[in-house]
């Protein structure tokens, strides 16, 4: 059946020698846009089908054609997964479109590319809509200065103190950094006191002002990309929990779920497949599990965990991974571990009963 419906796609016999380049191009771009039409309905077998041959086809074809394939795979939330990293490691013409917007890869994947490449693959990457503080602490580290403005600008991007403190240090000399900074809601007061150290007049008297002088409008827009980003949904859009549930259920079959899968799963940031572990070995829904694994609030989530038994590694893997890696703070996550660690399996039990009598069937 796998080798059909190869066939079915691509008879590679067809495109050998100069003769065939034509046609190479041809069958790459027609590949490419049959899957993005149906992905959401491919099996995974099928979507593996599709990667071997789009894999072979990228090798095949000249950078507007696979420039035209990247396009097609990048707003997707399921897809080919080499087929993808290989685009993204392409040349950056090619490559842009993926390391801009496709959430299929992963934060190994953006890091090796942002050590690997150079900065017009570092410029894409510190464009995407959320970025960890793994992958800035590279960008900012290994960046240029035209790397750094785009991630000191980036309100998605999640920066860690030391990049924080490398940005206000490289803005000493650059008015653009500085205003892109000062711009940032994210600076605790010892950064801005920094920043105020080192800025311009004029991006002082911005960041001592009351309020910062912002328009009533740009308030207004700020506080709606504020509320959108700290909705669940927005975070759980990101995902394909349909593919991981079935793609679990399938090792379910094989008795390859238990902790060590998921532990496993939290240690590549596969967030959709770690939910759908949890949510199989907890026997709950995967809808259900993914609502408690990106609120900001994890107690609910901890207190399922301490109740079935996980371990304190697996806990504290999956509190750092997927949209938590983004949400939770390094006090929050903290204090979810001594929560569990403080709290027996039967205290967890009792407030499980206690949830299920008064919250679920209420």
């Amino acid at each position: 059946m796998t080798e059909a419906l190869k066939t079915e796609l691509v008879n590679f016999s067809e495109l050998t020698g100069e003769a065939g380049s034509a046609r190479r191009a041809e069958l790459a771009r027609h590949v490419a846009t049959l899957f993005a039409l149906t992905s959401d309905r491919c099996s995974d077998e099928q979507v593996d089908i599709y990667d071997s041959v789009l894999l072979r086809l990228v090798d095949m074809v000249e950078a507007e054609v696979r420039r035209y394939v990247a396009d097609q795979m990048a707003s997707l939330r399921r897809g080919p997964e080499e087929t993808i990293r290989r685009l993204a490691d392409d040349d950056i013409e090619v490559a842009e479109p993926i390391l801009l917007r496709s959430t299929v890869l992963r934060d190994a994947d953006l890091i090796r590319i942002a050590e690997k490449r150079g900065n017009a693959h570092r410029v894409a990457i510190a464009q995407r809509e959320v970025l960890s503080e793994e992958v800035t602490d590279i960008l900012v580290r290994q960046g240029d200065l035209k790397v750094k403005r785009k991630v000191a600008s980036n309100d998605g991007a999640s920066l860690s103190d030391a990049s924080i403190m490398t940005l206000i240090s490289d803005a000493a000399s650059d008015a653009t950094l500085q205003l892109s900074l000062s711009e940032r809601g994210d600076l605790a007061e010892a950064h801005i006191a920094s920043l105020v150290s080192v800025a311009s007049e004029e991006v002082r008297r911005k960041l001592c002002a009351a309020g910062r002088n912002q328009e009533a409008e740009r308030l207004e827009e700020a506080a709606d990309v504020a509320a959108q980003r700290m909705s669940n949904q927005y975070w759980l859009g990101r995902y394909d929990f349909e593919t991981a549930r079935s793609r679990v259920l399938l090792l379910a079959k094989r008795g390859m779920v238990n902790e060590a899968a998921l532990r496993r799963f939290a240690s590549e940031d596969r967030f959709a497949e770690a939910v759908a572990t949890f949510a199989w070995l907890v026997r709950c829904g995967v809808e259900e599990v993914s609502h408690w694994m990106v609120r900001p609030d994890p107690e609910p989530f901890v207190i399922l965990a301490k109740a079935s038994g996980f371990s304190s590694i697996t806990v504290g893997s999956l509190l750092s991974i997927g949209p938590w890696r983004h949400r939770l703070t390094p006090e929050v996550r903290s204090d979810a571990m001594a929560l569990y660690e403080r709290m027996s399996v039967a205290e967890a039990k009792r407030k499980m009963a206690h949830w299920n009598g008064n919250v679920m069937n209420g």
